[in-house]
Order: structure tokens, then sequence, then C-alpha cells
């Protein structure tokens, strides 16, 4: 039980806490009330009652002051009064103005009382009175008895005395205001330590004058503990090159709004300048100085997501619009080719074709076969593609890249992989990264032309925000114009023997996920490419659902069935979305998995609707074998795999089960 009291090593509890407090009022030689906001008496000492022989109701607790006014009135507390409701009225609408005062009354019954009154913070207000009835007198007696004295001096004695009792009733409210004041600094503080964004402000020194504790968490390895130190020792050289020269705009009077990379975290930082016009310099929101500009005010966010979606939103509407701008081409290009396939195959079948235009023949047939090529590539990059990020441990992934580029490389070329982390498995589009390396090894290999050589993978973090994927050769190296234009589409330095598209697709691989790509050589020679891609780690392993799996194909429901049983979790079976509605029933079932196309009125999509509206907690997910871009599958509500379904990309919207949790 909580205490707040005690007394002879006796804890007092807290009903009786009150009893105690309003004993010790009641030993206090003045008079006192408090009044709350609804003018209501909140609390009171037996003085206040006797002083102002008041009635037990209006010293009571929630006595009106209205009720307490017009009693004082009534007897000649304020001395006669022609119109008692509307002296009443006036004093109450003084109380609803309430400021602090000081004030000497004299009373009906030739008694002195002096009135100090102070508004509180939370509301309402207290009030002291005090029997000055013996000071009046003494400066009667002393008006009276020193006639030697001048009246001046007389006068001004008194002056002094009331200027001192309303001196400490200043002093008074000053302290109240500086403790609510100190009060509302600590909220204040509060807010800025629990706001995700470091808050700042410098003087024209570039000095911090105010920080919340928030710099590290924005920008990893700066300090926090900054007030007092030069910005450039608190940032770094790098960033505080960055920053600098926008302060002096700032401190020039021009709000500045820029986004930096913080090259030691590789994190996205937006970071608001704002003028401090009229502070001192010295604490921000201090007394106004002698004008102009005095300091900046910082706020810096981490923007790092924000970048790496926006990044990927703009190259899907690139590749949105390279599309459109390619369909129609593309048609009428295969279109033509097929005709030039079509009369070459009749030219090389016919008689008395000399081996100089069969060879022509061949030739032609051969660049046509390319073009094909060259379509099949360009839909790959502008065409609808989704990314399917699912759950990848990067050490099995590299081992099986090995295995998979080995024979394409040959054994005079030797591949290592290094995983310098992170451990656990990250969120990755495994298919389109494997891609991705396939090409950047079959450039490695071009560029070795045959010769012995050595082509590394290396992967590792950067903080908690990036992950590089770098493949480095020790051949020549980029040329000075491939590093300059290495990733637009259809540069090569091949000649005829390239398509120009092997980069471009590393490089939008890339920008989908949010990442970038770098071209560099080596300092020992050869080429280096680096992927950098967000660093997001695996949700972890779950508890076990029941899944209900809706597939009107036996064959393919049994695989599915035990994907899903790999994965830890129990399934029960549908064929149709009416049985699948039935079985929604049960409590137990966890998770939604169904075939777009079903038997039946209702489709995969009408039934995850309608599992939506009787269970708006149930998590889906939809299956088909229709493209990315059919317009079926695009009115999905939910995430959709596409068939056959792999256990991997299943396995990102279905966690599998935690090691020890038991399936239902």
């Amino acid at each position: 039980m909580a205490c707040s009291l005690a007394q002879g090593g006796r804890r007092v509890a807290p009903q009786d806490r009150d009893t105690l407090v309003q004993a010790g009022l009641n030993l206090i030689g003045q008079a006192l009330s408090i009044f709350d906001s609804a003018l209501n008496l909140a609390v009171s000492n037996r003085q206040y009652q006797r002083m102002f022989d008041l009635p037990d109701a209006l010293a009571a607790r929630g006595a009106s002051f209205e009720d307490t006014i017009r009693f004082l009135v009534r007897r000649g507390e304020y001395g006669p009064v022609d119109d008692i409701e509307t002296a009443v009225r006036q004093r109450v609408e003084q109380a609803r103005a309430f400021v602090p005062h000081y004030m000497e009354r004299g009373r009906a019954d030739g008694r002195w009382v002096a009135v100090e009154g102070s508004p509180l913070p939370q509301g309402g207000w207290v009030t002291v009175y005090t029997d000055i009835t013996a000071i009046k007198r003494q400066e009667a007696l002393l008006r009276a008895r020193s006639e030697e004295l001048s009246d001046q001096l007389l006068a001004h004695a008194e002056r002094l005395a009331a200027t001192n009792r309303a001196l400490a009733a200043s002093n008074a409210a000053l302290a109240e205001s500086r403790a609510a004041s100190a009060e509302a600094e600590a909220r204040i503080r509060l807010v800025t330590e629990a706001t995700p964004a470091h808050i700042a402000h410098v003087n024209r020194d570039r000095v911090y004058t105010y920080s919340n504790r928030r710099l590290s968490a924005v920008m990893p390895g700066s300090l926090n503990d900054i007030v007092g130190m030069p910005m450039a020792d608190c940032l770094g050289p790098e960033t505080a090159a960055r920053i600098l020269p926008l302060i002096d705009r700032a401190l020039a009077g021009t709000a500045q709004v820029t986004e930096i990379t913080h090259v030691p975290s590789g994190r996205r930082v937006r970071i608001a300048l704002t003028p401090d016009e009229g502070a001192d310099g010295q604490t921000p929101g201090g007394p106004a100085g002698s004008g102009g500009v005095q300091g900046v005010y910082i706020l810096s966010t981490d923007v790092t997501a924000e970048a790496q979606t926006r990044a990927a939103l703009v190259q899907g509407a690139k590749r949105e619009l390279a599309a459109q701008l390619t369909s129609g081409l593309a048609h009428d290009f295969a279109n033509l080719l097929t005709i030039i396939l079509g009369l070459q195959a009749r030219l090389d079948r016919a008689e008395g074709m000399t081996p100089a235009a069969r060879g022509l023949i061949a030739a032609t047939q051969a660049a046509a076969r390319r073009g094909g090529t060259l379509l099949d590539r360009i839909a790959a990059i502008s065409g609808p593609r989704e990314l399917s990020p699912h759950p990848v441990d990067l050490r099995p992934f590299l081992a099986d890249l090995v295995v998979l580029a080995g024979p394409t490389l040959g054994p005079e070329i030797a591949l290592t992989t290094e995983v310098a982390g992170p451990e656990a498995p990250l969120m990755l589009d495994a298919g389109s990264l494997q891609d991705a390396l396939l090409n950047l090894l079959l450039n490695a290999r071009d560029a070795l032309a045959g010769r012995p050589g050595t082509v590394a993978i290396r992967a590792d973090a950067t903080g908690d925000t990036w992950l590089s994927v770098t493949v480095e050769d020790d051949g020549p190296g980029f040329s000075p114009a491939a590093l300059a234009q290495g990733l637009d589409p259809f540069f090569t330095t091949r000649g005829g023997e390239g398509s120009g598209l092997g980069l471009s697709m590393v490089f939008d691989h890339a920008r989908l996920a949010g990442g970038t790509v770098k071209l560099a050589n080596r300092d020992t020679g050869g080429a280096r490419v680096t992927l950098r891609l967000p660093l997001r780690p695996a949700a972890p392993q779950g508890e076990p659902r029941l899944v209900l799996l809706v597939e009107d194909s036996e064959a393919i429901r049994a695989e599915l069935r035990g994907l899903v049983r790999g994965l830890g979790h129990a399934v029960i079976e549908a064929a149709t979305a009416a049985e699948a509605l039935d079985l929604l029933a049960l409590p137990e079932v966890g998770f939604l998995l169904s075939d777009i196309n079903l038997p039946g009125d209702l489709s995969g999509i009408d039934l995850v609707a309608e599992a939506a509206r009787l269970r708006p907690d149930l998590p889906a997910c939809l299956m088909t074998a229709l493209p990315p871009g059919d317009r079926l599958r695009a009115r999905a509500p939910c995430p959709v795999l596409s068939k056959p379904v792999a256990g991997a990309a299943l396995a990102a919207r279905l966690p599998p089960v935690r090691p020890g949790a038991d399936a239902a």
C-alpha cells in the first residue's frame, strides 16, 4: 500500500493524509482559502471561517464564491452598498479575470485585514488574509504621539511598510511563476527528447547552445552531449563540410532545407535550418538581442526509408513509361523480324544460291535472331515486374551462385565469395539479385578475355541501413567512357558483340529495390561494381497457425499442403470459395491462402473481400498463374504469389514457425 507521510516511524495511510494536511493548515495564524477555476471553495482553514464569521455551509469544500460574497456584502464587510446584486456580480466578474493583487481593507467592525491573492497554474487562485489591526493601531499611535516627526516622514514610513508588504506578495507570485516556468521547460525538454529527430540551436559562432540527445540516433557515430561545442567537432569533417555552408546561408537570413547522405552510416538525412531572428544567441527563445539573425534552429530527420521508397517508386514509374513507349514498337519490330526470317529462310531454300549468297543469308538470319533476343531483354527491363522479397541467408545464396556460375566462367577463372555480415537472413528478391550478379560475372569473364583471373564477391553491411554487394575482377578495368555511361541502356564497349543491357538490368534491379549501383576501378587494377540495397532484416519466426488453403486442383493442393506444413503450420482445405466461407467460422483459422480462379460464382478475390468483412484481422494471400500485368490480378486486395509458388516466396508471407513451437 502506497503511503505519503510518516509519523514516529509509522506510515500514514493515504486516506488519513487529508486530515493531517487540514490539521496543519488550521495551525497557521493567517486565514487561507483556495477557490478552483469553477469558483468553488477547494481548501480553507479554521482561521478563514473565524475571521469572517462564516456559517459552516460557506466554509465547507464546494461552497460557492458568489454565495460567500453575497453573505459578506449583506453583512457590510465592504461598507454601504446600494445594490447588493450588482456589487456581488462585479466581484464575481473580477474573480473570473483573476490577477495577482495585494490590498489592505478596513472592515465594518473596525479591524483591518491585508488580502494577498495569487493565481494557480492549474486554474483558480489562493488568497491569504492577515489581520493587521495591531500594525494599523501602532501607526496611528505613532502619528498621534510623535509630534516632533514631520507629517512627511511619517507618511513615508507608512508607504514604505505598505510597499514592503506588496513586495512580499509580488515575490511570492514570482516564485510561483518560476516554478510553473520550470515545469513547462521540463515538459518541453521531455517532448524534444522523445521526438525521433535531432533538434538543436547554434549561435553565430556555430557553437551548439541547445540540443536534445538524438544526434547519434540520426547520424550514428556522432556525439550526444554537444552543448557548448563547435559543430565541426561534433559532426565530423565530411558531414560538417556539407552542412556549414548551409548554416552560413541561414545566418544570412535565408531558411534552408536539404538532404544529405551521412557518409559514415550511409543514412539519408533531411536537414531544415531556420534563422533565429531576435534571440540573444545564448539560449533558444531567450530575450531579444540587438536584432538580426543571432543563430540557427536545426531539425535533422532520418529519411532513409523514405528515400529508398521514393527511389523505388521513381524507378517503377520510369519502367511503366518505358513499357508504354516500347510496347507498340516492340510488337511491330517483332513482326518485321518474323517477316525477315521467313524471307531469308525462303532464299536459303532457293536453288542456285552461291556460297557467298548463302553466307549473307546466314548473317542476316543471325542478326534478326539477335534482334529478337534484344527485344526479350528490353521487355525484361521495361515490362511490368514485381519484386518478391523473402528471407535470404547470404552464405547459402552465394554458395549456390558459385555452383551455378562455375561452368559459365570456366576453369581458368577462380570465383571467391565472402560475407562480412550480417548473420541473420535478409529480405531480398533472390531471383532478381541472382540475375544481376550473373550479369556482373559474365561481364567480368568477358573483360578477362580468356585469360586466367579471379572474380570476388563480397557482401557486408553499412551500419544498419544498407547491404553492399561488391563484385571485383583483376581484368583491365572500366574505361573512362564506361565509368561515365556504363549504366545507360544500350551502351557497350564490345562493339557489335554486346547489347548494352547487362549493367542496365543490374541498375534496374537495384533502383527498383530502393538502392543504387556504383562503378569504379580498383587501385591494384580491375573493375569493381557495388550494389547497395536496403538492409531489411527478415521478420522473426512466428507461432504456428491453422492455414485455410483454397485450391480446386487436387494435385496443386497437395503440393501447397506440403509447403505450408514444411513451414511448421497446420492446414485445412477447401476446393471452392463457398466451402472456404463455411470454414472461416472456425476461430482457429489464422491465415487464408487461396487461388484467384476458383469454380463457382465467387473468385478468390471475392473470397478475400468477404473474409475481410467477416474477419478483419485475418491475414490473406492469393495465388495465380496470371502475369503481373493482368487486370484481374491487379484487382487483388492483398499480396499475390505467382504460380508455381516457391517455398521462399510463401515464407515471406507466412513466416515459418520458430524452433520449439508446436503446430496446431
